[in-house]
C-alpha cells in the first residue's frame, strides 16, 4: 500500500468536503484541481465522519479494499453527509461548522481465540478497528470509538447492540472478530499542522 503524503491527505478532505457541497448545490469541485497519486487508486477500506461543533453528525464507511481510495472517499462523504440513517440529511447552514475526518483502514485480519478472556487479552485498545460478525449480523467500531468506550467489555458490548445482537453476544466463541488499523486525519489536524 502506498503511504499517504500530507498534500494527498489535504486533497482528499477538500474533496470530500466539495462532493458534500457540490450535493447541496454549491458547486465547488470546478476549483478543486484534478490530483493524480499511486495510493488515490489503490483499492482500500475508508470512513468519512462528520462532526458538528465536536459532536458525531455522521459516519459512513467501507469496510473491504473493494474501491479504489478516491472513490471510496467521493462515496463515502455523500453517504455520511445524507444518507447515515441516524441523522437527518446536512445542510448547507451547517457546513461552516462541520469538520471532517477520513479514516484509511488496512485489510481486516480474523482473530483466532478460545474464549472471551482470550479475545479480550488480543484486542488493542485506541489501535484496532474491531468488526464483528455472526450470520447476517455485522457490524464495526472504527479505533477512534475506543474513546468513548474505553473498558474492552463495553467496546463489545455496544459492538454487539450495533449488529442487532444480544450485549453478550462477543463471549459466543461461534462469533466472528476481524481487526484492522487506520490511519485517520481530519481537518482539525490540518488547521493544526498535523
Amino acid at each position: 500500500m502506498s503511504p499517504i503524503s500530507m498534500e494527498d491527505k489535504r486533497y482528499l478532505l477538500q474533496l470530500a468536503r466539495s462532493v458534500i457541497l457540490d450535493q447541496l448545490g454549491e458547486k465547488s469541485s470546478g476549483s478543486l484541481p484534478e490530483r493524480s497519486s499511486p495510493g488515490f487508486m489503490e483499492k482500500r477500506g475508508c470512513f468519512v465522519t462528520l462532526h458538528l461543533s465536536g459532536r458525531l453528525r455522521g459516519c459512513i464507511g467501507i469496510i473491504e479494499p473493494i474501491k479504489s481510495l478516491i472513490a471510496g472517499v467521493k462515496e463515502n462523504a455523500i453517504h455520511a453527509g445524507f444518507h447515515d440513517p441516524r441523522f437527518p440529511p446536512v445542510t448547507l447552514h451547517e457546513m461552516d461548522n462541520i469538520t471532517i475526518e477520513i479514516s484509511i483502514l488496512t485489510k481486516p485480519v480474523p482473530l483466532v481465540f478460545e474464549n472471551a478472556d482470550d479475545l479480550k487479552k488480543l484486542l488493542k485498545p485506541g489501535v484496532h478497528g474491531v468488526i464483528l460478525s455472526q450470520g447476517y449480523c455485522r457490524a464495526t467500531f472504527l479505533p477512534q470509538v475506543w474513546k468513548q468506550l474505553p473498558g474492552t467489555e463495553d467496546f463489545l458490548g455496544h459492538l454487539c447492540q450495533k449488529a442487532g445482537m444480544e450485549k453478550t453476544c462477543w463471549k459466543d466463541t461461534k462469533i466472528t472478530v476481524e481487526v484492522y488499523e487506520v490511519s485517520v486525519f481530519s481537518e482539525k489536524d490540518m488547521n493544526r499542522g498535523l
